[in-house]
């Protein structure tokens, strides 16, 4: 019988504070298990070798190196164990439970509320009054003008590709009736850090867009295999289901001629999609029939990483260029949005040190001048504004905003919300961009 190898999955870690003792906390991504794991101390260092390399002998030997003592090889074991159980082992156990939650999703007509309970309230009610006070000044835009809010006015008209010479400075109330939204960016956050920027950009497609098909880019934070993963599912929310357009999705799926479904595993737990659907359900629910495309992303990190552009894979241009031409062949009238957040920095993401006011300073300028390419509608200018430093901000919306800007093909966006969650253990910036 070979001797065991113990190797910690892909998961997230990152450094806490824990009754007073500095912590490194284990947390799946993936979501395939929910648990939260605290190590310090001689467990971390004993947990840091389950990298499929160290036998429990060679753990042992490790240990005896460094610190002289010996630890009883029962004691690595049941570390091993107590982890494989919580799912945080590549293991053959955590192969069955992989199975098992992806066959129920798989097999679903829907995709859940993953995040419903914790992003954001879970009971209806609760969830409309939320959402309502984001709304509210000072923090708010104010309530949607219902005289305003816009409704369709038949079918054939889409958000295809066209330019627009308005200035990005242009302020909602001064524009004409006929300057309809095309795109908005939105915020991916939990509800309760950035709920008002969401409203920023919502009242927005409210009050001056008539679409009643909503294609909706999100991040992908565990990362896919392939640059675009579709899903048929409706998803699920507590104020009622959002249905998806199977028609468009398939259309879309067909022209786009690459495996568009290969990371449909990746909707299950993903947020960035989920939180927007949320907003439009509360907005349409007793106004219009609406419809969305949810299309999770994952290509501009690992261009640059590569040294090249996102559109030197065939897959990311052919797949764009698809989408094109299906809002241009269909009667629904289409707007886009990218739920996006912006800067990840400090501990929590890695970084040396705390975020103090001089650092929050200098990533509100940094993100302002990126923000700047976006608004012009320069796809290829905002992708290496990024770049050009390696991303060192770590821009978590960084293949949506990529992919809505290409498609609205140099459409003029205006910054409505530019917002920072700071926490000294990982500040996260947001923002809520508008395009006509």
């Amino acid at each position: 019988m070979s001797e065991p190898v113990p190797r910690l999955r892909a998961v997230e870690a990152f450094p806490v504070e824990h009754e007073g003792r500095s912590c490194v906390a284990l947390r799946d991504p993936a979501g395939y298990t929910d648990a939260i794991v605290l190590l310090h101390g001689p467990l971390l260092e004993i947990v840091s070798l389950f990298d499929g390399g160290h036998t429990v002998a060679d753990i042992q030997a490790a240990v005896m190196r460094r610190h002289g003592q010996l630890v009883e090889r029962r004691q690595i074991e049941e570390i091993a164990e107590a982890l494989d159980q919580q799912g945080f082992l590549d293991s053959p156990g955590f192969a069955g439970r992989r199975a098992v939650i992806d066959g129920a999703f798989l097999a679903s007509p829907t995709r859940p509320a993953t995040h419903a309970g914790g992003a954001y309230a879970g009971e209806p009610g609760e969830l409309r009054a939320m959402l309502d006070g984001f709304f509210a000044p000072p923090d708010g835009p104010g309530p949607i003008d219902g005289a305003r809010a816009a409704e369709p006015e038949g079918r054939g008209r889409s958000a295809a590709p066209e330019r627009r010479g308005r200035s990005a400075a242009t302020e909602r109330r001064g524009q004409s009736a006929a300057t309809e939204v095309r795109g908005v960016i939105a915020p991916h956050i939990d509800f309760h850090r950035g709920g008002s920027a969401y409203a920023w950009a919502y009242r927005e497609l409210a009050e001056r867009s008539a679409a009643d098909l909503f294609v909706i880019f999100g991040t992908c934070h565990a990362g896919m295999e392939h640059p675009f993963a579709l899903t048929r599912k409706d998803y699920a929310s507590p104020l009622g289901d959002v249905r998806v357009d199977r028609d468009f999705v398939d259309a879309l799926a067909k022209r786009a001629r690459q495996d568009c479904f290969g990371s449909e595993l990746a909707h299950r737990v993903e947020h960035s999609i989920e939180l927007q659907t949320v907003f439009l359900r509360h907005l349409y629910a007793d106004r219009r029939d609406v419809s969305i495309v949810p299309v999770l992303a994952s290509f501009a990190h690992e261009a640059m990483h590569r040294g090249q552009r996102p559109d030197d894979d065939p897959r990311v241009p052919r797949f764009l260029e698809a989408l094109a031409e299906t809002m241009a062949a269909g009667r629904r009238r289409v707007a886009l949005i990218a739920g996006a957040d912006l800067a990840h920095v400090g501990p929590r993401f890695g970084d040396p040190e705390p975020v103090g006011a001089p650092e929050l300073a200098r990533i509100e300028r940094e993100d302002v001048a990126m923000l700047e390419s976006v608004a012009a509608g320069d796809p290829q200018a905002f992708f290496e504004s990024v770049a050009s430093d390696g991303d060192r901000r770590r821009i978590c919306g960084y293949s949506p905003i990529y992919a809505l800007l290409r498609s609205l093909g140099g459409a003029i966006g205006s910054v409505k919300r530019y917002g920072q969650w700071p926490d000294p253990n990982g500040v996260v910036s947001f923002a809520s961009v508008v395009f006509e």
